[in-house]
């Protein structure tokens, strides 16, 4: 089998696990399929399921589809902190091997949008005519591949939570060092600088 068909293979026995995580097939798991396939590939992951598991962590900076696809694909996940979601708008991600430090941001280009209209002029419906395109385009026309370098710190890495502090405002526990320091007092964040909840009623304690 030439290189090209066993990437396509690759491809399509990709997007089926996806979907089964997912729901749906739609442009953006195709996106994000293929930026895990070539983030992995670009970092010398080989086996990110498997004996390669524990050497990789993914930087997500959008909460679309293409989040779900990346996570089907490389086995990292919030839950194992091996997946960081950083709230940015974009439709990138980084991957990085731990083991070698070396580090790949992988950004979907704006014009294939528009490639994938010439390609499939007679498809009326653009999400379809993106979807049928971002299969069969080269990584080239895809994405934008720039190294960068990731500075993780001890408490940002996978494993055991080093430590847990309770906030001297509220009273909950903080783990990982994501406490705040204010005033002399160790604090959460929501407490030090607001968080996404309002205190309606305490129910119980």
């Amino acid at each position: 089998m030439r290189v090209e068909e066993q990437n396509a293979a690759d491809l399509e026995t990709l997007l089926e696990e996806s979907v089964r995580i997912h729901g749906h097939l739609c442009a953006g798991q195709v996106l994000g399929v293929r930026m895990s396939m070539l983030g992995l590939n670009e970092i010398g992951i080989r086996d990110p399921k498997g004996r390669d598991r524990k050497s990789i962590i993914v930087f997500v900076e959008m909460d679309r589809c293409a989040t779900d696809a990346i996570q089907s694909v490389t086995g990292c996940s919030l839950g194992k902190r091996s997946m960081r979601f950083l709230d940015y708008g974009k439709m990138a991600a980084t991957f990085l091997n731990l083991t070698t430090g070396k580090a790949m941001r992988i950004i979907a280009r704006e014009d294939s949008r528009r490639k994938a209209k010439e390609r499939f002029p007679e498809i009326a419906d653009k999400y379809a005519g993106q979807l049928e395109t971002y299969k069969i385009m080269s990584d080239q026309e895809l994405f934008d591949v720039v190294e960068v370098v990731v500075k993780l710190r001890p408490e940002d890495m996978p494993g055991r939570p080093m430590r847990r502090v309770q906030c001297d405002s509220c009273g909950e526990h903080v783990q990982d060092r994501r406490e705040v320091c204010q005033n002399g007092k160790v604090v959460c964040t929501p407490c030090a600088v607001g968080g996404y909840y309002e205190v309606k009623e305490l129910i119980f304690r």
